[in-house]
């Protein structure tokens, strides 16, 4: 199975990878897995809830921990945002799977978290990234993969070199991988089915790069 959506929450795409909170994880057979506590939805930082992410994160369906994050306009205090951050970077290192992180004006102190806890053994993914060109490149010099679903700024999506770049339909029903594959390729001026390829390609080279969790073929 190809793998294209890096992130979303619509279930019934089996190419996708179906981002859902742990204590919601109920697997379905074939379906792709990413776990985590949203910023918008944290709970206490304590061990019975992380030991529920824990358990979701071992399960052989679940290739990614997230979605997680930082988000400056919404969700928990910033503090508890960044414990639980710095919680799910490491389980992604310990479990050997790579980590989507959400992010709203939040990029420094997530490079600051990043760094503070290498090294690292596992890729990130800021996943529907809209932000501008400036952010993309702190991004990207970090490693990062970026995520670009519909709503994207054009020159961030321009200067993402074709080996970071990911695409996703997260919670919009109103457009398939396939109709973002095309918006992304007329921004950059290729074609739509160079778009889905270079989206397989990077998953696949995600999920290897993050310790070789599953085939993905």
């Amino acid at each position: 199975m190809t793998l294209v959506d890096i992130h979303t929450h619509l279930p019934g795409n089996r190419n996708a990878v179906l981002s859902v909170n742990p204590a919601d994880f109920s697997p379905e057979p074939g379906q792709f897995y990413s776990v985590g506590w949203q910023p918008w939805e944290l709970p206490p930082l304590d061990a019975a809830h992380l030991d529920i992410l824990a358990n979701a994160a071992h399960h052989p369906q679940v290739i990614a921990l997230g979605e997680t994050g930082l988000d400056s306009l919404r969700g928990g205090s910033m503090q508890l945002q960044q414990q639980w951050l710095e919680a799910h970077i490491s389980l992604a290192e310990d479990v050997g799977k790579p980590l989507v992180v959400h992010l709203v004006r939040s990029a420094a102190t997530l490079i600051a978290l990043w760094r503070k806890t290498q090294p690292h053994h596992v890729p990130l993914v800021v996943h529907g990234m809209r932000s501008n060109a400036h952010v993309a490149r702190m991004l990207l010099d970090e490693g990062f993969y970026l995520s670009f679903g519909w709503r994207f700024n054009p020159a961030a999506l321009l200067i993402t070199p074709e080996e970071r770049l990911l695409i996703e339909t997260d919670d919009d029903p109103t457009h398939s991988i396939h109709s973002v594959a095309a918006i992304v390729a007329a921004a950059r001026n290729t074609h739509q089915e160079d778009i889905t390829n270079t989206a397989a390609v990077n998953v696949k080279r995600l999920l290897r790069d993050a310790s070789k969790v599953m085939q993905v073929s």
